[in-house]
């Protein structure tokens, strides 16, 4: 298992106890890629130094770090440029690999995806992210050898594999294309069927929760992205059938170019009837979740749906009751779940649900919940068939 350093900044814009939730979040990415975070470094600046992100001082203190505990790689939490790649390298020495947190997710991504869409779409956002990035890459090479033999265009080394990686993007496109096409035919073939998309921040439990209303064996671990491939079965609740859609987490500054590339993916989502927003309450974050995801489905202009807001983990929900006499302010851990529903979860406008996927916990209730809403879309769609109900 490689060793890693994280480094992220405090800034005006980013306290220190977010600082530390975005590393603490970073090192699970570190730790799903198959890394052991050693240690967090974090630096208080204005905003990020434009050569090395972080201070000339800070970069000698991670250097030192690095050289005594024989770190592998140093991880940062967010994207860099390839100038402050380069000069980061160059100012340890090429002693561990640099990593930003864009980079980190690519690598999880290519591990995770497994059909021919999900490798496609991931090979594609690496692509796009290495090509800005070759510079970097070639800084031993000025130019191809002159001489006898050699005469040419005089093209760089560099211009050449930007060439030939803006020829694999095209190909890429091209093939995703197709993927597309097929993907739509087979949408096409359940249209019949009300559509109920599952979405959530990456590790809220979507799979697990699709294992159970699904009695499937879709894959589930406690891992970030432990699944990247959009997973389809149908559902049928008391006499009613419909199709339940597992997609791909959302996370905070998720990759630019892994959105583009997955945005044909998250047609599921844009084309499904109902969306099942489920939320990991046991993650003290989960507020700023759920504005990812919902920033995320807005960006994909799918914001406009029916929604059920499904609070799942309840039975790892964490409590620590406050002492009578204890006159320091309140924290999330000192709320109790019941409380919690009392506070801005009650102004909802859409009914939630507390749940717990993995035990099972009034699983009952959401079936219930779920037969309705999806009931009444069906009623709408064919209401001469309300028989059935």
């Amino acid at each position: 298992m490689e060793k890693a350093a994280l480094i992220g900044l405090i800034t005006p814009d980013i306290s220190k106890d977010q600082a530390y939730e975005y590393l603490d979040e970073l090192s699970f990415l570190a730790k799903t890629a198959g890394a052991k975070p050693v240690k967090l470094f974090t630096q208080r600046l204005a905003s990020a130094n434009n050569k090395t992100f972080i201070g000339k001082g800070k970069i000698e203190e991670i250097k030192i770090f690095v050289e005594d505990h024989n770190i592998d790689s140093v991880i940062f939490d967010d994207d860099l440029t390839p100038s402050q790649m380069k000069n980061i390298e160059r100012a340890l020495e090429g002693k561990a690999k640099i990593l930003d947190r864009s980079n980190l997710i690519l690598d999880i991504f290519a591990s995770r995806a497994k059909t021919s869409q999900a490798r496609t779409q991931v090979e594609l956002a690496q692509y796009q992210y290495l090509l800005p990035r070759l510079t970097g890459l070639w800084t031993h090479l000025e130019r191809q050898k002159g001489g006898i033999g050699m005469r040419g265009p005089g093209e760089t080394q560099i211009e050449t594999d930007r060439q030939i990686i803006r020829d694999k993007i095209a190909l890429l496109k091209k093939k995703l294309k197709k993927i597309d096409k097929q993907s739509l035919t087979r949408r096409k073939g359940r249209e019949h069927l009300i559509r109920a998309a599952l979405i959530g921040y990456t590790n809220a439990g979507k799979s697990t929760l699709m294992n159970r209303l699904a009695k499937s064996d879709v894959f589930a671990e406690n891992k970030l992205f432990a699944t990247l491939d959009t997973t389809v079965r149908k559902v049928v609740i008391g006499n009613l059938p419909f199709l339940l859609t597992d997609t791909v987490g959302f996370i905070r500054k998720l990759p630019h170019q892994l959105v583009e590339s997955f945005k044909s993916t998250l047609d599921e989502v844009r084309e499904s009837d109902f969306m099942i927003h489920l939320v990991d309450i046991s993650n003290p974050n989960f507020e700023d979740h759920i504005d990812v995801v919902n920033k995320t489905i807005a960006e994909l202009g799918a914001n406009n749906k029916p929604t059920l807001i499904v609070f799942n983990k309840i039975d790892a929900y964490k409590f620590i009751k406050k002492e009578e006499d204890d006159l320091t302010p309140s924290t999330k851990e000192n709320v109790s779940l019941e409380d919690l529903k009392k506070t801005w979860m009650s102004k909802i406008e859409t009914n939630t649900m507390f749940i717990s996927a993995l035990n099972k916990t009034h699983f009952e209730e959401l079936k219930n919940e779920m037969y309705s809403r999806i009931k009444e879309l069906h009623e709408k769609r064919y209401p001469y068939n309300s028989f059935l109900y």
